[in-house]
Protein backbone atom coordinates (compact mmCIF):
# COMPACT_ATOMS: atom_id res chain seq x y z
CA UNK A 1 0.00 0.00 0.00
CA UNK A 2 1.39 3.25 -1.07
CA UNK A 3 0.52 5.59 1.65
CA UNK A 4 2.35 8.93 0.65
CA UNK A 5 0.19 8.96 -2.32
CA UNK A 6 -3.14 8.40 -0.06
CA UNK A 7 -1.88 11.18 2.14
CA UNK A 8 -1.27 13.02 -0.68
CA UNK A 9 -4.48 12.77 -2.82
CA UNK A 10 -5.82 12.88 1.16
CA UNK A 11 -4.45 16.32 2.03
CA UNK A 12 -5.02 18.02 -1.24
CA UNK A 13 -8.32 17.62 -1.01
CA UNK A 14 -8.55 18.67 2.37
CA UNK A 15 -6.74 21.54 1.41
CA UNK A 16 -9.38 22.62 -1.37
CA UNK A 17 -11.82 22.32 1.58
CA UNK A 18 -10.21 24.95 3.68
CA UNK A 19 -9.69 27.29 0.97
CA UNK A 20 -13.29 27.49 0.73
CA UNK A 21 -14.16 27.30 4.54
CA UNK A 22 -16.61 30.30 4.27
CA UNK A 23 -18.91 28.50 2.00
CA UNK A 24 -18.05 24.94 2.93
CA UNK A 25 -18.52 25.56 6.83
CA UNK A 26 -20.41 28.80 7.47
CA UNK A 27 -23.53 27.95 4.57
CA UNK A 28 -24.35 24.97 6.30
CA UNK A 29 -24.20 26.90 10.12
CA UNK A 30 -26.96 29.53 8.64
CA UNK A 31 -28.96 26.88 7.16
CA UNK A 32 -29.14 24.79 10.00
CA UNK A 33 -30.02 27.87 11.86
CA UNK A 34 -32.52 28.60 9.66
CA UNK A 35 -34.41 25.51 10.17
CA UNK A 36 -34.63 25.61 13.34
CA UNK A 37 -36.20 28.91 13.28
CA UNK A 38 -38.52 27.79 10.69
CA UNK A 39 -39.26 24.12 12.49
CA UNK A 40 -37.84 23.98 15.44
CA UNK A 41 -39.48 27.58 17.23
CA UNK A 42 -42.39 28.48 14.48
CA UNK A 43 -43.68 25.10 13.57
CA UNK A 44 -42.13 23.07 16.61
CA UNK A 45 -43.73 25.50 19.16
CA UNK A 46 -47.33 24.01 17.58
CA UNK A 47 -46.36 20.64 18.07
CA UNK A 48 -46.40 17.57 20.19
CA UNK A 49 -43.98 15.81 21.18
CA UNK A 50 -42.98 13.28 18.62
CA UNK A 51 -42.47 9.52 20.36
CA UNK A 52 -41.44 10.93 23.63
CA UNK A 53 -38.73 14.03 22.28
CA UNK A 54 -39.91 17.46 21.65
CA UNK A 55 -40.06 18.25 18.15
CA UNK A 56 -36.63 20.55 18.31
CA UNK A 57 -34.57 17.73 18.95
CA UNK A 58 -36.53 15.19 17.11
CA UNK A 59 -35.08 16.80 13.81
CA UNK A 60 -31.99 17.25 14.76
CA UNK A 61 -30.40 13.34 13.46
CA UNK A 62 -33.12 13.88 9.87
CA UNK A 63 -30.98 17.61 9.70
CA UNK A 64 -27.51 16.46 10.23
CA UNK A 65 -28.07 13.31 8.24
CA UNK A 66 -29.39 15.48 4.91
CA UNK A 67 -26.40 17.64 5.49
CA UNK A 68 -23.84 14.23 5.42
CA UNK A 69 -25.74 12.87 2.32
CA UNK A 70 -25.59 16.31 0.17
CA UNK A 71 -22.08 16.83 1.54
CA UNK A 72 -20.67 13.38 0.76
CA UNK A 73 -22.06 12.96 -2.22
CA UNK A 74 -21.18 16.75 -3.49
CA UNK A 75 -17.20 16.59 -2.33
CA UNK A 76 -16.78 13.21 -3.43
CA UNK A 77 -18.38 13.74 -6.73
CA UNK A 78 -16.72 17.01 -7.76
CA UNK A 79 -13.69 15.77 -5.96
CA UNK A 80 -12.99 13.12 -8.98
CA UNK A 81 -14.59 15.09 -11.72
CA UNK A 82 -12.73 18.25 -11.86
CA UNK A 83 -9.21 16.19 -12.51
CA UNK A 84 -10.83 14.63 -15.33
CA UNK A 85 -12.30 17.99 -16.33
CA UNK A 86 -8.53 19.41 -16.35
CA UNK A 87 -7.11 16.29 -17.68
CA UNK A 88 -5.21 15.59 -14.67
CA UNK A 89 -6.28 12.14 -14.03
CA UNK A 90 -4.39 10.54 -17.16
CA UNK A 91 -1.13 11.68 -14.52
CA UNK A 92 -2.68 10.30 -11.53
CA UNK A 93 -4.35 6.91 -13.90
CA UNK A 94 0.10 6.69 -14.89
CA UNK A 95 1.34 7.17 -11.29
CA UNK A 96 2.21 4.34 -9.01
CA UNK A 97 -0.82 4.34 -7.37
CA UNK A 98 -3.46 1.75 -7.54
CA UNK A 99 -7.16 2.21 -7.93
CA UNK A 100 -8.10 1.05 -4.01
CA UNK A 101 -5.19 4.38 -2.99
CA UNK A 102 -6.94 6.51 -5.21
CA UNK A 103 -10.69 5.83 -3.94
CA UNK A 104 -9.29 5.98 -0.42
CA UNK A 105 -8.06 9.82 -1.15
CA UNK A 106 -10.65 10.70 -2.69
CA UNK A 107 -13.32 8.84 -0.92
CA UNK A 108 -11.76 9.21 2.37
CA UNK A 109 -11.13 13.34 2.31
CA UNK A 110 -14.70 13.26 1.30
CA UNK A 111 -16.06 11.65 3.85
CA UNK A 112 -13.93 13.44 6.44
CA UNK A 113 -15.58 16.84 5.11
CA UNK A 114 -18.66 15.59 5.47
CA UNK A 115 -18.41 14.06 9.00
CA UNK A 116 -17.20 17.51 10.08
CA UNK A 117 -19.44 19.53 8.66
CA UNK A 118 -22.38 17.16 10.22
CA UNK A 119 -20.62 17.52 13.64
CA UNK A 120 -20.56 21.27 13.21
CA UNK A 121 -24.67 21.02 12.50
CA UNK A 122 -24.60 19.13 15.76
CA UNK A 123 -22.81 21.59 17.81
CA UNK A 124 -24.63 24.39 16.22
CA UNK A 125 -28.13 22.28 17.39
CA UNK A 126 -27.17 22.53 20.77
CA UNK A 127 -27.66 26.12 20.36
CA UNK A 128 -31.40 25.85 20.13
CA UNK A 129 -32.41 22.74 21.63
CA UNK A 130 -30.50 20.41 24.24
CA UNK A 131 -29.13 17.18 22.71
CA UNK A 132 -28.96 13.86 24.62
CA UNK A 133 -26.95 10.89 22.31
CA UNK A 134 -28.38 7.46 23.97
CA UNK A 135 -26.12 5.21 21.86
CA UNK A 136 -23.15 7.54 21.18
CA UNK A 137 -20.97 4.80 19.37
CA UNK A 138 -23.56 3.86 17.60
CA UNK A 139 -23.90 7.17 16.57
CA UNK A 140 -20.37 7.96 15.58
CA UNK A 141 -20.71 4.34 13.93
CA UNK A 142 -23.71 5.36 11.64
CA UNK A 143 -22.02 8.75 10.50
CA UNK A 144 -18.88 7.17 9.88
CA UNK A 145 -20.68 4.15 7.67
CA UNK A 146 -22.98 7.07 5.61
CA UNK A 147 -20.62 8.99 5.29
CA UNK A 148 -18.13 6.58 3.18
CA UNK A 149 -21.17 4.97 1.99
CA UNK A 150 -22.67 7.77 -0.36
CA UNK A 151 -18.89 9.25 -0.60
CA UNK A 152 -18.30 6.34 -2.77
CA UNK A 153 -21.62 7.02 -4.63
CA UNK A 154 -20.53 10.33 -5.21
CA UNK A 155 -17.52 9.37 -6.57
CA UNK A 156 -19.80 7.49 -8.93
CA UNK A 157 -21.69 10.11 -9.73
CA UNK A 158 -18.41 12.53 -10.23
CA UNK A 159 -17.11 9.34 -12.72
CA UNK A 160 -20.60 9.21 -14.52
CA UNK A 161 -21.20 12.92 -15.03
CA UNK A 162 -19.83 14.48 -18.38
CA UNK A 163 -20.30 18.09 -17.75
CA UNK A 164 -20.99 20.15 -14.20
CA UNK A 165 -25.10 20.25 -14.44
CA UNK A 166 -24.73 16.30 -14.11
CA UNK A 167 -22.70 16.32 -10.63
CA UNK A 168 -26.10 18.19 -9.50
CA UNK A 169 -28.61 16.03 -10.95
CA UNK A 170 -28.64 13.17 -8.93
CA UNK A 171 -28.29 15.19 -5.61
CA UNK A 172 -31.13 17.50 -6.51
CA UNK A 173 -33.32 15.49 -8.41
CA UNK A 174 -32.86 12.02 -6.48
CA UNK A 175 -31.21 12.30 -3.06
CA UNK A 176 -32.81 15.44 -1.78
CA UNK A 177 -36.14 14.75 -2.19
CA UNK A 178 -35.78 10.95 -0.51
CA UNK A 179 -33.80 12.46 1.99
CA UNK A 180 -37.37 15.04 3.00
CA UNK A 181 -39.54 11.80 2.18
CA UNK A 182 -37.40 9.56 4.25
CA UNK A 183 -38.48 10.94 7.87
CA UNK A 184 -35.90 13.26 8.09
CA UNK A 185 -38.51 15.87 10.19
CA UNK A 186 -41.39 13.82 10.80
CA UNK A 187 -41.78 9.97 11.76
CA UNK A 188 -43.10 7.74 9.08
CA UNK A 189 -45.25 5.88 11.98
CA UNK A 190 -47.44 9.44 12.02
CA UNK A 191 -48.14 8.33 8.13
CA UNK A 192 -51.37 6.71 7.26
CA UNK A 193 -50.56 2.95 6.55
CA UNK A 194 -49.99 3.38 2.44
CA UNK A 195 -47.67 6.18 2.73
CA UNK A 196 -46.42 4.36 5.28
CA UNK A 197 -45.35 1.23 3.60
CA UNK A 198 -44.67 3.17 0.28
CA UNK A 199 -42.27 4.63 2.18
CA UNK A 200 -40.25 1.59 3.27
CA UNK A 201 -39.34 1.21 -0.10
CA UNK A 202 -36.80 4.69 0.18
CA UNK A 203 -33.75 3.59 1.55
CA UNK A 204 -32.75 6.80 2.92
CA UNK A 205 -35.83 5.95 5.68
CA UNK A 206 -33.53 2.96 6.91
CA UNK A 207 -30.67 5.61 6.84
CA UNK A 208 -31.99 8.50 8.93
CA UNK A 209 -34.17 5.74 11.27
CA UNK A 210 -31.05 4.00 12.49
CA UNK A 211 -29.02 7.33 12.94
CA UNK A 212 -32.14 8.61 15.18
CA UNK A 213 -32.25 5.25 17.39
CA UNK A 214 -28.52 6.34 18.06
CA UNK A 215 -29.73 9.53 19.67
CA UNK A 216 -33.39 8.89 20.90
CA UNK A 217 -32.90 4.81 21.64
CA UNK A 218 -36.07 4.41 19.32
CA UNK A 219 -36.71 4.24 15.77
CA UNK A 220 -39.66 3.69 13.02
CA UNK A 221 -37.51 0.76 11.53
CA UNK A 222 -35.68 -2.22 13.38
CA UNK A 223 -31.93 -1.11 14.19
CA UNK A 224 -30.56 -4.24 12.28
CA UNK A 225 -32.52 -3.50 9.18
CA UNK A 226 -31.03 0.54 9.08
CA UNK A 227 -27.55 -1.45 9.41
CA UNK A 228 -27.91 -3.97 6.75
CA UNK A 229 -29.27 -1.52 4.30
CA UNK A 230 -26.75 0.55 4.89
CA UNK A 231 -24.12 -2.13 3.74
CA UNK A 232 -25.94 -3.46 0.99
CA UNK A 233 -25.72 -0.24 -0.33
CA UNK A 234 -22.25 0.02 0.53
CA UNK A 235 -21.36 -3.01 -0.88
CA UNK A 236 -23.12 -2.22 -3.79
CA UNK A 237 -21.10 1.27 -4.42
CA UNK A 238 -17.75 -1.04 -3.83
CA UNK A 239 -19.01 -2.81 -7.13
CA UNK A 240 -19.35 -0.13 -9.05
CA UNK A 241 -16.48 1.56 -8.28
CA UNK A 242 -14.65 -1.48 -8.77
CA UNK A 243 -16.36 -2.35 -12.16
CA UNK A 244 -15.43 1.20 -13.64
CA UNK A 245 -11.36 0.78 -12.44
CA UNK A 246 -11.35 -2.72 -14.06
CA UNK A 247 -13.30 -1.51 -17.38
CA UNK A 248 -11.55 1.99 -17.60
CA UNK A 249 -15.35 3.61 -18.24
CA UNK A 250 -15.01 6.99 -18.24
CA UNK A 251 -11.32 7.00 -17.07
CA UNK A 252 -9.27 6.36 -19.97
CA UNK A 253 -11.81 7.40 -22.94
Amino acid sequence: MNWYAVRALYRFEMARFWRTALQSIVAPVIATSLYFVVFGAAIGARMTAVEGVPYGAFIVPGLMMLSLLTQSIANASFGIYFPRFAGTIYEILSAPVSPLEIVLGYVGAAASKAILIALIILATATLFVPITIAHPFAMVGFLVLTAVTFSLFGFLIGLWADGFERLQLVPLLVITPLTFLGGSFYSIDMLPPVWRTLSLANPVVYLISGFRWAFFGHSDVGIGVSVAMSLVFLVLCLAGVTWIFRTGYRLKS
